[in-house]
């Protein structure tokens, strides 16, 4: 979540969930920077955040839950320890069965992103193993998280 005493990175606003998260040392590979790999974990920090305010795909064995279908990062700047990054996300498209996320990683020490992506999010009946229906309740609460016009929310970005 966004926290007031954070200083001010214009390239997380207008993002409703923002994680902070402190680099570990191990994190850094043989180049003596954070592997490429972890920003997709940052990322999944993020993600789950989302979903927790959104209540989706808590309890995947009752209901359809979220699975990511395809992720993308473009890598901006190198991060090292000791640092820490915030994380935001939100949603930038939905669909009838999806939505798309999209991420931007801030490194604290530099003061600015660090690298940027966005994954596809599927709602999928993990009993049945196959897509299914975004349930109506998951729609209504990213519309409320996201502030879209419930009357016409952004489509998928193509």
């Amino acid at each position: 979540m966004a926290n007031s005493s954070l200083p001010p990175f214009p390239e997380l606003e207008g993002y409703p969930v923002i994680v902070v998260i402190p680099v570990a040392w191990g994190d850094m590979d043989a180049a003596q920077h954070v592997n490429n790999t972890v920003y997709f974990r940052y990322f999944e920090s993020a993600r789950i955040a989302y979903f927790e305010r959104i209540a989706f795909g808590l309890d995947v064995a009752r209901s359809a839950g979220p699975i990511l279908a395809r992720a993308q990062c473009q890598f901006r700047l190198p991060v090292t320890y000791p640092d820490t990054v915030s994380v935001g996300t939100g949603v930038v498209g939905l669909g009838e069965d999806r939505f798309v996320m999209r991420f931007t990683v801030v490194s604290h020490r530099h003061g600015k992103a660090a690298a940027q992506g966005d994954g596809l999010i599927v709602s999928y009946d993990y009993r049945k193993q196959r897509k299914a229906p975004l349930p109506n309740d998951t729609r209504a609460a990213i519309i409320a998280l996201e502030g879209f016009d419930a009357a016409a929310p952004p489509g998928l970005p193509d």
